[in-house]
């Protein structure tokens, strides 16, 4: 929709998707470990690094069992 794009988005004529925060109720464990898992994987998909791990400010090295620049309470599911 036109009118929805936001006028410092100059690359695009449209905007489809909402901008903010849309917070979720994360109500099983499956779905806290997809969460997790998809926040890992956002640095391997930006092509930024090869491993989840590899990235510094993850806690991806923190459930292998390393320690990690920021103290991270393991989620076990």
């Amino acid at each position: 929709m036109k009118e929805c794009k936001r006028s410092y988005k100059r690359h695009r004529t449209y905007q489809v998707w909402e901008e903010g925060l849309h917070p979720k109720q994360l109500s099983t464990t499956e779905m806290m470990a997809q969460k997790i898992e998809y926040i890992h994987q956002n640095p391997v998909k930006a092509g930024w690094v090869n491993a989840p791990d590899d990235w510094r400010y993850s806690s991806a090295g923190n459930y292998l069992g390393r320690e990690g620049l920021i103290p991270v309470t393991i989620f076990a599911g």
